[in-house]
């Protein structure tokens, strides 16, 4: 099948063919995708090469390219909230985060796009080790970004978005929702065991992950929830430190690094 490159700031993945459907996840500016499938309305049945999540993409929001660049590891990102690009000389600003391949000299060739950015790109880091003081520096570019379901940029981002939009940036794949990221890392018996990078989650009634947050330390933790924030935890679980009243269950605490 053919693969595409997303051409717009932050594209949004539906769960059916329409802009009314569902938006289940996004991908950023840069993200590489393959084309499972077309609608004669403009619409891509799509896989994100990131993490194999499939959704529904405006065809207007892709660029066709070859398999080398799809092969291609990102090796930066832009490196500010927002960013001036260009693409074929036309400006445009695109968020926090955003994985550019082929990265040479300030400038990027997607195929016949000619890409070329305004200030130097930071470096996707080695997972290993990991500088706890840089992962919490990213994360806290999101501080106050509005909960989007779905989102995972600094324009809006949801809970599961949030954290691996910034593990992402420290070379550490994580999945796309939180029930699914509980599968992965190793386990922390005791919030008191908890450092900083460490992941929590959080389950409903009916015991399904639907929450998850990075750790700050063992008693502090930010997350998605209404907006990017950061809150008091305990072995109990979250508690809104503006309001006071329990939030968040916590189920379990997973390592990564």
């Amino acid at each position: 099948m053919p693969y595409a490159i997303v051409t717009v700031p932050v594209a949004p993945m539906r769960a059916s063919a329409a802009h009314r459907s569902e938006m289940v996840s996004q991908l950023l500016w840069g993200s590489c995708v393959e084309i499972l499938s077309t609608t004669a309305d403009g619409w891509a049945e799509i896989r994100n090469q990131y993490d194999n999540y499939t959704g529904w993409a405006s065809l207007s929001h892709l660029e066709t390219i070859d398999t080398a660049l799809y092969e291609a590891p990102a090796s930066h990102f832009t490196p500010s909230w927002a960013n001036l690009v260009k693409m074929n000389g036309i400006p445009m600003h695109v968020p926090y985060g955003c994985p550019v391949k082929q990265y040479a000299g300030k400038s990027a060739q997607w195929g016949d796009i000619s890409v070329s950015f305004e200030e130097p790109l930071s470096g996707i880091l080695s997972h290993q080790p990991v500088d706890t003081t840089a992962l919490k520096a990213a994360a806290f570019q999101f501080l106050n970004t509005a909960y989007l379901w779905g989102g995972v940029s600094v324009f809006g981002v949801d809970c599961s978005g949030f954290t691996q939009h910034v593990f992402r940036l420290f070379g550490i794949p994580l999945l796309r929702d939180a029930y699914l990221q509980a599968t992965q890392g190793q386990l922390v018996d005791f919030l008191q065991q908890a450092r900083l990078g460490d992941l929590a989650f959080f389950d409903n009634d009916e015991g399904r992950i639907t929450h998850v947050g990075i750790l700050l330390s063992e008693q502090e933790i930010i997350h998605s929830a209404g907006k990017v924030r950061i809150d008091p935890i305990d072995n109990q679980g979250i508690t809104n430190k503006d309001t006071g009243l329990r939030t968040h269950r916590l189920r379990i605490i997973k390592r990564f690094f």
